[in-house]
């Protein structure tokens, strides 16, 4: 009897295993779709006649959106149970939106398909990561979700280099958003097969404990204080590509491929981090608010090698924000709010985004000095914030 039960245990672990490794290949294309247009967005976007101003507004409010509106895809999702057709749409919609820049014939158009993107992305993401979670809890929830990010940013890494390698043959940016219609397809395809491969997810965690909360924890919303913090202190990449171009730091062809570095160093620092995250807990959250910090003096202040450098801890931060950060939501929270606890939780990060990103947007045209103070400033009121969290879990 004990052998059967250890053999079931260990056949789940590796259902689990397996649905998350799929999930993250789905990711990992359509990361290559979407971030591989975001790494040129900005300075897309600065040719066809935007403002270093629009430009941070417009992925502010994009991140607004795409956090925001999870709070409605959330609580949605709780309330239906309907995890799978939820996260269809959004990603057919996400998809859509990334060739179609390729047709934009101004600034304007072209923005509201980013934000559109970004609606996609609001849509999907918190019953996906409802999803994983139950699969991540048989496995750990740092690497479950560490190994997701880990996949799906090696497709932010590929994507920004194709777009590099169809720009240095053509230097044409809508050929490059064509030429993304071909993973989108390909992360479609994927997910029709994740859907019928596992029709129900939530059945991979077993232990469902019967937990009638009201409300979500203290620790909760003061952890939702410190990560909207963080949030508001990075730039988007949007805006630093705009400085790549307006301040003649790099050649236009070297842009994707900053970005791609950032992916890397994101998808790396996920699994290494993701593990340390189920062994320490959130302490792993200050060592690395420290670092992503220090992303904004480098890119802004510096030639190509700190540029470089700074792109590269900017991507660490990101890493840290899609892979640990929703990772600490699950064990702060029940089983039964977690689809409305994620949806909380991005749409207060989102908001603090977007407030973050026009700020910064707004800084760059006055003083650069005064958006490296403020970007800084804003993660290191974190870290305490942090520190607090841990002692209360």
């Amino acid at each position: 009897m004990a052998d059967q039960v250890l053999a079931g245990k260990a056949h789940m672990k590796s259902r689990a295993l397996k649905f998350v490794v799929l999930i993250g290949v789905v990711s990992f294309f359509a990361d290559f779709t979407y971030e591989g247009a975001r790494s040129v967005t900005g300075p897309y976007l600065a040719i066809l006649g935007a403002s270093a101003t629009l430009v941070g507004f417009i992925a502010g409010f994009g991140e607004l959106l795409g956090y925001g509106l999870r709070l409605v895809s959330g609580r949605l999702s709780e309330r239906t149970g309907e995890f799978w057709p939820i996260t269809l749409f959004g990603y057919v919609v996400q998809m859509s939106a990334v060739p179609l820049l390729a047709l934009a014939p101004n600034w304007r158009i072209a923005g509201l398909l980013i934000v559109v993107e970004r609606i996609g992305k609001a849509i999907r993401n918190p019953p996906r990561d409802v999803m994983l979670s139950h699969a991540a809890k048989q496995i750990g929830y740092g690497w479950g979700f560490g190994l997701h990010e880990a996949l799906d940013q090696f497709g932010a890494l590929v994507g920004p280099l194709v777009v590099a390698v169809v720009l240095a043959g053509r230097g044409n940016y809508k050929t490059a958003f064509a030429v993304l219609l071909v993973p989108a397809i390909v992360t479609l395809c994927l997910l029709v097969f994740a859907r019928f491969s596992y029709p129900k997810p939530e059945d991979l965690e077993v232990s469902v404990p019967n937990v009638q909360a009201a409300g979500l924890p203290r620790v909760f919303w003061i952890y939702l204080v410190a990560a909207g913090l963080v949030a508001a202190g990075l730039a988007d990449f949007s805006l630093m590509a705009y400085h790549f171009e307006k301040a003649s730091v790099i050649p236009n062809i070297w842009v994707p491929v900053f970005y791609s570095v950032a992916m890397a160093v994101s998808g790396i620092g996920s699994l290494l981090f993701g593990r340390l995250f189920d062994r320490v807990g959130i302490w792993i959250l200050v060592p690395l608010t420290l670092i992503a910090a220090a992303s904004a003096p480098l890119v802004f202040l510096g030639g190509f090698w700190l540029a470089l450098i700074g792109s590269a801890l900017w991507g660490l931060g990101m890493g840290v924000h899609e892979s640990i950060i929703p990772a600490a939501v699950a064990t702060m929270v029940p089983q039964q709010r977690r689809p409305s606890a994620y949806g909380i939780f991005t749409a207060g990060y989102g908001v603090c985004w977007f407030i973050g990103s026009v700020i910064i947007g707004r800084l760059y045209d006055v003083s650069v000095l005064a958006l490296i103070v403020f970007s800084v400033l804003a993660q290191m009121i974190a870290i305490p914030i942090f520190v607090i969290v841990k002692k209360r879990l």
